[in-house]
C-alpha cells in the first residue's frame, strides 16, 4: 500500500481482529481527534471473519486499510503492517483498538519526537476508560524494570495503580512504554526486529523498547498527550493463560537482553524468586496457576536456544531497585516512594 506523495508523517496503526464492534466504538474518536496534517489512520485487519472490513468501508471510508488473509497475530500483524507503510511514515503508532481518545492527543507526542532525534519511542499518558481519574494497568505514565526484571510504572506498582492528580505530569525518559499507545520511528523499530513473533502476547513491547535502548536510543513518557484504555485484555489476572505468559516472556525477555556473562545468575535468581510464587499458588490451592509457572519454565527452557547466541553490550537494569523489597517489605506502593534512581 502506497501514501499519496503528501501524506503526512505519521502512520497510526490500529491492528483489528474480528473488532467490529470495537471500531464502532473506539475508531470514531481516533479519526476525530489525529490531525490530519500529521498522521494517517489505518486498521491493519488481522483477516477477520465477522464484519470488520465492512463496517470499516461503510462507516469509515476515509480510514485507510491494510487487509491480511489470515490473523498473524498481535506481534506479527504489526510486524507486517509496519513493513507495509515503512518507506511512507518517518513515524508509526501502535495503538490498540480499546482506545479512546478526547483532545489531539498525537501532536505532543510528534513535536517531541521531531526535537530528540535520539528518541527511540514514546507514550501518552495512559489513562483509565473506566476509571478515568486512575491511570491504566497497561502503562500509565511510563514503564520502569526492577534489578529482577519486574515490570512496574508511574503510577502502577503491582496491582496498586494510583489516581492522577498531575504528580507525573513532566516528561520523563522511562525504560519501557506501552504498546496500548506506543509511537515509534518507524526505521528503527525494523531495525530492532520489531515486536518478538515468539512471545504472543505480554512484554512485547517492553522487549522491544529494551532492545531500543541497547542500541543507544531512549524512550520516553510525554504527559501532555492522553489517551484512555479500556484495558483487561482478553485475559484475565487471574487466568492460568496470562500467568503463563507473563512468566515465561519475562524470562525470553531476560535471556535476551542481559550480557551472555551474568545472564546464568540473574536467571537463578529469577528462577528462585518464581518458585516462591509457584509455593504462593499451592499454599492457596491455586493449582492452574501454580501448574501455568512450570509449564512457563518448561517452555523457557526450550525457546531459550533460539537466543542462546545473544550477547547484550550492557546490563541496563542492575542499578534498578527491588521492587519486590520496596512493595511488600518497605510499603511503598507509589512509585514516587520507590527509591529509583529515575
Amino acid at each position: 500500500m502506497s501514501a499519496p506523495a503528501t501524506s503526512p508523517r505519521v502512520a497510526v496503526i490500529i491492528l483489528n481482529w474480528n473488532g467490529a464492534k470495537l471500531l464502532r466504538e473506539y475508531l470514531p474518536s481516533v479519526v476525530e481527534h489525529t490531525p490530519r496534517e500529521i498522521a494517517d489512520v489505518i486498521v491493519a485487519d488481522n483477516g477477520s471473519t465477522d464484519d470488520s472490513l465492512e463496517v470499516l468501508r461503510n462507516e469509515f471510508p476515509t480510514v485507510r486499510r491494510i487487509e491480511f488473509d489470515e490473523n498473524h497475530g498481535f506481534a506479527e500483524g504489526y510486524n507486517l503492517a509496519i513493513r507495509a507503510i515503512a518507506d511512507d511514515y518517518r513515524y508509526t503508532v501502535l495503538l490498540n483498538s480499546d482506545v479512546a481518545v478526547d483532545s489531539d492527543w498525537l501532536t505532543p507526542l510528534y513535536d517531541f519526537m521531531e526535537s530528540h532525534p535520539q528518541v527511540g519511542a514514546v507514550q501518552p499518558k495512559l489513562l483509565s476508560l473506566m476509571k478515568p481519574a486512575e491511570f491504566e494497568y497497561a502503562g500509565a505514565m511510563g514503564g520502569f524494570l526492577d534489578r529482577n526484571g519486574y515490570p512496574y510504572c508511574r503510577g502502577r506498582v503491582f496491582d496498586t495503580l494510583e489516581v492522577d492528580h498531575g504528580q507525573y505530569d513532566t516528561p520523563m525518559e522511562v525504560q519501557w512504554a506501552s504498546g496500548a499507545a506506543l509511537m515509534v520511528d518507524t526505521r528503527l523499530y525494523l531495525a530492532c526486529g520489531g515486536l518478538d513473533k515468539d512471545f504472543f502476547a505480554h512484554m512485547e513491547e517492553i522487549d522491544l523498547c529494551w532492545r531500543m535502548r541497547l542500541a543507544g536510543r531512549e524512550v520516553w513518557a510525554i504527559p501532555d498527550g492522553h489517551v484512555y484504555h479500556l484495558g483487561g485484555g482478553s485475559l484475565p489476572a487471574s487466568n492460568p493463560r496470562k500467568t503463563y505468559l507473563n512468566f515465561r516472556n519475562n524470562l525470553l525477555m531476560l535471556h535476551k537482553n542481559l550480557p551472555a556473562k551474568i545472564r546464568g545468575r540473574k536467571l537463578f535468581s529469577r528462577r528462585l524468586l518464581d518458585t516462591l510464587a509457584w509455593a504462593k499458588f499451592m499454599a492457596t490451592f491455586d493449582f492452574k496457576n501454580a501448574s501455568a509457572i512450570v509449564k512457563a519454565h518448561r517452555d523457557f527452557a526450550k525457546m531459550r536456544k533460539k537466543y542462546d547466541r545473544w550477547d547484550a553490550p550492557a546490563d541496563l537494569i542492575k542499578d534498578n531497585p527491588n521492587i519486590l523489597v520496596e512493595y511488600y517489605l518497605k510499603g511503598h506502593k507509589r512509585f514516587a516512594e520507590i527509591n529509583c534512581k529515575k
